[in-house]
């Protein structure tokens, strides 16, 4: 069975959907299935893949509510290997409608395992918030992965996100497990980014990536060409560290 990561910040603006976009499009080039799990209202993975969000009938909001199973709304990207279930703007109201339903916080893990088997890795982008989407992202999960911007604000709701996921573990999902962080829109010639890295070691002091991914022009250009970095330049700083990602979360398995 595949293994299912949550990239998960309730910050917006850290790259989280460009580590969840990137990371897949990478484990895929590696040989892997990955399924790319857009619980975003924003859809920005979804649109990021080159797929319209706008021009879809259905998404992953009607397998959460049930009006559709995950097998009908999956779509195939330009890359072999890497699938998406799509958002689409019904997804605004999700998290109002799943407060009164049965298992609210199951919704995305049941049908989820459906469909485990499928695929080496099932990676999660949640929207950036606390609210029920992302409590369905954690629950569904195997591991969090957690894309931390170095800058200074990054750390201030980092706590609060812990907490979260803490109590998730407690009362929802115990063998929930921390992947660990990445950090994102690094810039070595910046003296804060040196300070808040080393400030993230205390946090998470044997769950920090070595992949450190830069601020770069170029991953903040594919998005809208509709392509990851693997497609819209590989040979950037941002792509060969989003491929040295890669290959760290791989070898987790072994």
């Amino acid at each position: 069975m595949g293994k299912i990561i949550s990239v998960v910040n309730q910050k917006g603006g850290v790259g989280k959907t460009t580590t969840a976009v990137n990371l897949g499009a990478y484990l895929a080039h590696q040989g892997k299935q990955v399924l790319l799990v857009d619980i975003d209202p924003q859809a920005n993975a979804t649109s990021g893949l080159g797929i319209d969000h706008h021009q879809l009938e259905h998404g992953i909001y009607e397998a959460l509510v049930g009006d559709k199973q995950i097998f009908d709304i999956i779509k195939r990207t330009v890359q072999d290997g890497y699938k998406v279930a799509p958002a689409t703007v019904s997804l605004a109201g999700a998290g109002i409608e799943l407060v009164s339903m049965d298992e609210r916080e199951f919704r995305l893990s049941n049908i989820l395992q459906e469909i485990k088997d499928e695929y080496d890795y099932i990676i999660i982008d949640g929207p950036p918030s606390l609210g029920l989407l992302t409590i369905n992202s954690l629950v569904a999960a195997d591991e969090v992965l957690i894309p931390i911007q170095s800058e200074y604000y990054a750390l201030e709701g980092l706590s609060q996100l812990l907490n979260t996921i803490n109590l998730v573990q407690a009362n929802l999902k115990p063998e929930l497990g921390i992947m660990g962080a990445v950090i994102t829109m690094f810039d070595k010639r910046n003296r804060l980014s040196e300070s808040v890295m080393q400030e993230l070691y205390k946090y998470f002091p044997n769950r920090i990536f070595r992949s450190v991914i830069p601020r770069s022009v170029r991953l903040a250009e594919s998005p809208s060409y509709g392509r990851s970095i693997l497609h819209y330049d590989k040979r950037s700083k941002g792509g060969r560290a989003y491929e040295k990602l890669a290959r760290e979360v791989i070898d987790l398995e072994r």
